[in-house]
C-alpha cells in the first residue's frame, strides 16, 4: 500500500473540518470536484521508525544543559563506562560535601547516577549500533573483575566550559582502567570515531553546577578533601568492583560482564 502526503498547491481547495482535501479531477467538464479521504497511518507502521530517534533536546527539561553536539535524525550520543552503585553512606558524604559549599555560596546538584567514563561521549549512527557493541562485546571478554578506589576530590569541567563538576578521582586501579580503555579506543577507532583522552584522570563525578566556577571550587579543595578523608566508613565506601563494563547509546543499555 503506497501512502501518500498531499501538500497545499495552488490547485488544491479548502475543505470542511475532518475531511480530505478536495482536488480538480483533471479532463472532467467544468473540473469536477473529487472527494479523497486521508487514510491515517497505522501505529504499527509509525512504530516502525520511534526506535531511530533520539528525544529531542530540551534545555529547560533539563536543569539547563545543553548538547555538546546538535540533534539528528540517526545520531545516537553513546558513552562506554563502569557504573557505580552507591550505599547510602557515599550518598551522605556527597550531601556533607554539598553543604559545605552552600555555606561559601557555591551552591550545586547532587546526581542522580554515578559512573567512571572510559570514552568520551562520541555519535553514534543507529545502523552501527549492533556492530560497535559486538565490536566491545568482543574485546571485554579478556578481563578479569578489578576493584578500585576514587577517593580524591577534583575539580573538572566539560569541554564547553558549560557546567563544572566535582568529583572523587581513583587513586587505585587506574592501570586497570587504562588496559580497558585501550581496548574501547579500539572500537572507536574502527568507526572512526574519538578515542578516549591520552592521559586520562579517571573520576567519578558526583555533583554540578552551570557555568565555569572551577576558580571558586580550588580554593575550597582541601576542605572538601577534609569531610572526605575524616568520613567514617569512607574507605569501605569508596570502594568499587568493577565487574561490568557499560555502553549507552540514545536510550538503550549494554552491558558486558568481565570475568
Amino acid at each position: 500500500m503506497l501512502l501518500v502526503n498531499y501538500s497545499s498547491s495552488s490547485e488544491e481547495e479548502e475543505s470542511p473540518a475532518g475531511e480530505g482535501p478536495r482536488l480538480r479531477a483533471e479532463g472532467a467538464v467544468g473540473g469536477t470536484e473529487v472527494q479523497f479521504q486521508r487514510l491515517p497511518v497505522p501505529e504499527s507502521v509509525m512504530g516502525m521508525f520511534k526506535e531511530l530517534e533520539e528525544e529531542l533536546d530540551d534545555s529547560v527539561q533539563h536543569d539547563g544543559r545543553i548538547r555538546s553536539f546538535p540533534h539528528q535524525r540517526g545520531n545516537w550520543s553513546t558513552l562506554v563506562y563502569l557504573e557505580y552503585y552507591p550505599e547510602v553512606e557515599f550518598v551522605e558524604l556527597i550531601d556533607l560535601l554539598l553543604t559545605h559549599l552552600q555555606m561559601h555560596k557555591l551552591p550545586m546538584a547532587r546526581l542522580a547516577e554515578f559512573h567512571i567514563s572510559l570514552s568520551q561521549t562520541v555519535v553514534l549512527r543507529y545502523h552501527w549500533i549492533n556492530i560497535f557493541v559486538e565490536s566491545l562485546k568482543e574485546k571485554m571478554t579478556s578481563f578479569d573483575r578489578f576493584y578500585c578506589v576514587s577517593d580524591k576530590v577534583k575539580i573538572y569541567i566539560n569541554q564547553e566550559k558549560t557546567r563544572t563538576f566535582v568529583a572523587l578521582e581513583v587513586s587505585a586501579g587506574s592501570c586497570y582502567l587504562q588496559e580497558i580503555v585501550n581496548e574501547v579506543d579500539k572500537s572507536m577507532k574502527e568507526f572512526d570515531l574519538k578515542t578516549y583522552y591520552k592521559k586520562p584522570s579517571f573520576h567519578i563525578s558526583v555533583a554540578w553546577c552551570l557555568g565555569d566556577v572551577t576558580a571558586e571550587l580550588e580554593k575550597h579543595q582541601q576542605e572538601l578533601q577534609a569531610i572526605v578523608d575524616r568520613f567514617e566508613n569512607g574507605a569501605r565506601i569508596l570502594r568499587m568492583f568493577a565487574d561490568q563494563v557499560r555502553c549507552k547509546t540514545g536510550n538503550k543499555i549494554f552491558s558486558f560482564p568481565l570475568r
